[in-house]
């Protein structure tokens, strides 16, 4: 199991204009980026089985810090310079504590 730490949901839409299989390579790429990351332990991208062009990125890091330092990495600046894709929403969230 997890521990705490920051988590991010994040829903991408690949533009209407664009190769579904160009996006879906720079998607992978993009998370195999973000796996390396210092302070990132988990980005997993998933695909909406209805929309093949919906995408939600479930990500894990350590602390706020190594969220901001995610955009400033080089894969993150090449992934939104692409244009393949738009942000539609993302959430940061933490781990359910238990209840005193």
């Amino acid at each position: 199991m997890f521990e705490q730490g920051l988590f991010i949901t994040a829903e991408l839409q690949v533009k209407p204009d664009i190769d579904l299989d160009t996006a879906i390579a720079a998607i992978h790429s993009f998370c195999e980026g973000m796996n390396s990351e210092k302070g990132c332990s988990m980005a997993l991208p998933l695909q909406d089985r209805e929309n093949p062009r919906r995408f939600i990125f479930w990500e894990r890091y350590e602390d706020k810090a190594a969220f901001e330092h995610h955009f400033q990495a080089e894969h993150t600046q090449k992934f939104i310079q692409s244009g393949l894709t738009e942000l539609v929403q993302a959430f940061e969230t933490q781990l359910l504590t238990e209840q005193k």
